[in-house]
């Protein structure tokens, strides 16, 4: 986010340039593809909406065409791997001051190579007052859309597409910020739109709301009497007011009236008898913060009632608040949320949203784009090009508060294929994949902040590495630095601005600046050797493994599973040592690993289990490429084939880390199929399925899941769910409960994160849970 300077926009793009720190380029960004726009002009801010089309690089397998060789060399990888252009759509939301208007309309203009639209979706009261404006400058044609259409379709789009978009605002709590996790069915809620009035809408689905009340106390009330009442014109200014006022010094209170009989009432002495009440009596002058701290209470107690009182008629217990009123005011917040919680005794949540700002203008695109089907893909935020959620202390002055003067950015990547919920949690709504809340857990806050800070060095190398024939690897590879380590410092002071902190949440922000920078896939050479090296041992692995009796097979294909996981470049401990000694491999990384009893372990159960009828079907989450993959997953896939238990693998749709993705994992399958009879018939006859995630992480998120993967675990009658790796089943879904058997085993290669679970460096988790009956 930028600051921006004095005054407001001239007629040309270069006094946008002039006018705020951030170069025009870095706000308006990609706008030589922008296809499609909309825009919301409310009284004082705009928001401007564009679709684009964004070239990514990435990097693409494929097995070698061997026809009309004898056979393939030794020293051979297993697959070639190319570089290519791939075409994406971003969705790019940008708010600024509406004194920035015209010099932003003018840089647009400048800049506009070729849009498909010829008319601009507007909603917004200012849509009418800058019509002729708009179509001017854009030589568009302006189609004003319904205000109250647009913001419905705006909060069921963020609810839907941004997982922590919801939060409650906890004024003692540290951060203030309490985000919720959304209920896979979103509906039914009531939006209360606080506007200059109150509109009070309830949403059953996605095309059908209905007004069912409101009222005229709203925003402008409080700006009105309080201009009225302290002479001071400008709404944040107001609000700074009343976030310094004592209401007591001017309200009647319970205990004004009662005295100490208050109690005998079951009411609270410091509850508000008569807002403004001291005013009629009292001989003196009250201070312009009491009366607008008065003022506040008044309204906000009068919404928070009102919105209860509905909430309860429509037996509705999820409540969002937005309009200019709340616009992220820790003052408005509290006391929205105090009232709420007063009126409905904790039964009705008092919810806000990161991104209540864009809602007008993402329901204004949404309605111009209907022809393009928005709503069949899912979207997800791009970490590396949104400001994320602002603390607006009130203890600031107004022109110094993080939204006053400011371009806010926010941007969505169309993902490819639609996600949906895993059919296997037991609650969906009460899942939750992040083991550890850094947002609230300071120290563990600290500690993870610092290890992605001492770590990018190594990562801007391996970049760099990565491309070797590029000219400009090393240049982009700093702006990746830069840009990561500014992200970073935001979350160190901000650590809400994306919603819930979470290990998850640092390595995904870290792989979308990656990929913003083109480097699609840093560890795909890295990926491509271990493969073929590991390709070469498979058969001995398996041979050594038939030769054994059936128990003593059980806990070797166990540890064999294990000792592939410690094969991860995403952990120091692990890369330090791959680095330094080449030929660390297999049976050392087995010997690295903690004797039993591990830390975790539930392997007698597993084996009790094992020695009765096979399960139905396994779906099985891989982490690492290479030994992981080949000498530790394949071998424990055969076996459950071998018992006739059908086996779905689940790799990444796209890269993380040396993490296998979905396109290595059919070459490699294929390889292993050309070795091995079981596997090879089990892929003939689909009783082995691979299949991808959705996911591009290193972790895993179990509510945002491919769909094609859902349906097939329902389909095929999954009964057990195995999920390997320190990301996937620590950092994530360590807690998580699924209605069938689950398996969740990961060698824990963080000193720190080892001694928090009470244990070592390379310390074992093997959980094998059975839900209860």
């Amino acid at each position: 986010m930028a600051e921006c300077g004095a005054g407001g926009g001239g007629s040309s793009g270069d006094s946008l340039d002039k006018s705020i720190t951030l170069p025009p380029d870095e706000i308006f960004r990609n706008l030589e593809n922008a296809k499609r726009f909309a825009i919301d002009i409310g009284g004082s801010l705009t928001k401007l909406a564009y679709y684009s089309t964004v070239q990514h690089k990435v990097a693409k397998v494929r097995s070698f065409d061997h026809s009309g060789k004898d056979a393939e060399q030794d020293h051979e990888p297993p697959y070639e791997i190319s570089v290519q252009e791939e075409i994406t759509a971003r969705l790019h939301f940008v708010k600024f001051e509406n004194t920035y208007i015209e010099a932003c309309l003018d840089f647009i203009k400048d800049h506009l190579v070729n849009t498909e639209t010829k008319v601009i979706q507007a909603t917004g009261g200012g849509a009418y007052k800058f019509k002729d404006l708009i179509e001017e400058k854009l030589r568009l044609k302006v189609d004003k859309e319904d205000v109250m259409t647009c913001l419905i379709k705006g909060c069921n789009f963020v609810l839907k597409n941004i997982p922590h978009e919801a939060f409650m605002y906890q004024k003692d709590s540290d951060p203030e910020f309490r985000f919720q996790t959304n209920h896979p069915n979103i509906f039914p809620y009531l939006l209360v739109n606080i506007g200059s009035g109150v509109s009070i809408v309830k949403v059953e689905t996605e095309d059908r709301f209905e007004w069912i009340g409101g009222s005229s106390i709203g925003g402008g009330t409080f700006w009105g009497l309080g201009a009225l009442l302290t002479k001071t014109k400008k709404f944040d200014e107001l609000l700074h007011l009343a976030s310094k006022g004592q209401h007591a010094n001017v309200d009647m209170l319970v205990q004004d009236i009662y005295g100490g009989a208050h109690q005998t009432l079951g009411l609270s002495g410091n509850l508000i008898a008569s807002s403004f009440g001291k005013s009629a009596t009292a001989d003196k002058e009250f201070s312009k913060e009491d009366m607008a701290k008065s003022l506040l209470h008044m309204i906000s107690n009068d919404i928070g009632q009102l919105a209860c009182l509905y909430a309860k008629l429509h037996s509705l217990d999820r409540v969002y608040f937005g309009g200019f009123f709340i616009r992220g005011h820790p003052v408005t917040m509290r006391t929205i949320t105090y009232s709420i919680n007063f009126f409905s005794k904790g039964e009705v949540q008092a919810l806000f949203l990161r991104h209540e700002g864009y809602l007008g203008a993402i329901g204004a695109f949404l309605k111009g784009a209907e022809q393009d089907n928005p709503n069949q893909y899912s979207w997800g935020e791009n970490y590396a090009g949104s400001s994320g959620l602002m603390s607006a202390s009130p203890e600031l002055c107004p022109t110094q508060r993080a939204r006053s003067g400011t371009f806010d950015l926010l941007e969505m990547d169309r993902l490819e294929r639609p996600l949906v919920n895993l059919p296997l949690l037991l609650d969906p709504s009460s899942y939750v994949p992040d083991t550890v809340d850094l947002t609230d857990d300071a120290r563990a806050r600290k500690y993870w902040l610092t290890c992605f800070e001492e770590a990018l060095d190594g990562v801007v190398k391996r970049a760099v590495a990565s491309q070797p024939e590029s000219t400009d690897a090393a240049e982009r590879a700093e702006k990746f630095r830069q840009k990561y380590w500014s992200k970073l410092q935001t979350l160190r002071h901000q650590p809400f601005a994306y919603g819930t902190l979470t290990v998850r949440s640092l390595l995904d922000t870290r792989e979308h600046c990656l990929k913003e920078f083109s480097f699609p896939d840093p560890y795909s050479k890295v990926k491509q050797k271990e493969n073929g090296i590991a390709l070469k041992y498979f058969q001995g692995v398996v041979r050594a493994l038939d030769s054994l009796g059936w128990e003593e097979r059980q806990l070797a294909l166990v540890k064999g599973l294990l000792a592939g996981n410690v094969f991860d470049w995403g952990a120091k401990a692990v890369s330090d040592v791959l680095e330094s000694d080449p030929q660390f491999g297999f049976e050392e990384a087995k010997r690295k690993l903690q004797e039993r009893p591990w830390l975790v372990d539930s392997y007698n159960k597993w084996l009790q289990r094992l020695k009765g009828p096979p399960h139905k079907c396994a779906l099985i989450f891989a982490d690492n490429s290479g030994i992981d993959i080949i000498l530790g997953v394949f071998p424990f896939v055969r076996e459950l084939l071998f018992r006739g238990t059908e086996v779905i693998l689940a790799c990444n749709s796209g890269p993380a880390l040396n993490d296998v993705t979905y396109s290595e994992s059919l070459i490699v399958a294929d390889r292993i199929a050309a070795m091995d009879p079981v596997v090879h018939s089990a892929l003939q006859e689909e009783r082995l399925l691979l299949v991808q995630t959705g996911s591009s992480s290193p972790c895993l998120d179990l509510s945002r899941l491919d769909q094609g993967l859902a349906v097939l675990a329902r389909e095929r009658g999954a009964d057990l769910v195995v999920i390997e790796g320190m990301g996937r089943a620590v950092h994530t879904n360590y807690h998580a409960v699924l209605r069938c058997e689950s398996l969740k085993l990961a060698v824990v290669k963080n000193a720190w994160l080892a001694e928090r679970l009470g244990g070592r460096l390379f310390s074992v988790i093997f959980k094998y849970e059975v839900p209860a009956e």
